[in-house]
């Protein structure tokens, strides 16, 4: 979901030198994914504490070392993933690394079974927006609906509420398509990159940066290193 945008601009200070005002980034994360992160760190810790406090032998240690390896992993995988977007360049948080693209060197941004970014030649998925074919019909029906009843989604009253309705709001003029969550990210992804477009490009290097995760993978690596070797001495 998207956090609040700000309708305050920040000083111009930090508008990459073309004096236009800034906004707050627009943060995209998926919520159902950040649940399900906190409840296995739950669960984990829950199963791995009680095999520390009352395991015997190898066991407590053995807890540690699942511990050490499987709470990075979840952390990375359920609630590390973000796409962070602004007028000037988009940084998206996957579960390993991070990528850094100014708009300029996006090709495209596009989504099917998974929501993908074009850049430099390669391709970047997006973690935190994940597809659901799913909710794509659900929005699909909900529109059909509305739009056979002659009603508007936004109406007070109406009784219609839109896919995306926890994470946006419909703006005046805007298409008023029902969509859903992933897709409306998407569009707004998309209405960025074509106002960069319409902007003169800055003179930073568009190639995208690209910075591995290591708070995360080397805490995995040394728990796996550490209950291999307790496996393996039995």
């Amino acid at each position: 979901m998207t956090s609040p945008r700000s309708d305050r601009p920040t000083p111009p200070t930090g508008s990459g030198g073309t004096g236009q005002p800034q906004y707050a980034d627009r943060a995209y994360r998926s919520m159902a994914g950040m649940v399900g992160g906190v409840g296995l760190i739950v669960v984990a810790g829950w199963l791995g504490g009680d095999a520390i406090a009352n395991g015997k032998g190898h066991t407590p240690w053995l807890a540690i070392a699942a511990l050490l390896l499987a709470l990075p992993l979840i952390v990375a995988l359920t609630l590390r993933p973000a796409v962070f977007a602004n007028a000037d360049r988009i940084r998206i948080r996957n579960p390993f690394r991070s990528i850094t693209v100014p708009w300029a060197g996006v090709d495209a941004v596009r989504s099917s079974y998974s929501t993908e970014l074009l850049a430099g030649g390669k391709k970047y998925q997006l973690w935190a927006i994940p597809v659901s074919l799913r909710a794509r019909k659900r929005a699909a029906r909900q529109d059909a609906k509305v739009k056979a009843a002659g009603d508007d989604a936004f109406t007070p009253g109406a009784g219609r509420r839109p896919a995306y309705g926890r994470t946006s709001r419909p703006v005046p003029g805007a298409d008023p398509t029902i969509r859903a969550w992933s897709d409306q990210a998407l569009s707004e992804l998309r209405e960025l990159a074509e106002r960069a477009e319409a902007t003169p490009a800055a003179e930073e290097s568009t190639r995208p940066v690209v910075r591995w995760c290591w708070e995360v993978l080397a805490p995995a690596a040394a728990g796996a290193i550490v209950l291999i070797v307790l496996l393996a001495i039995g």
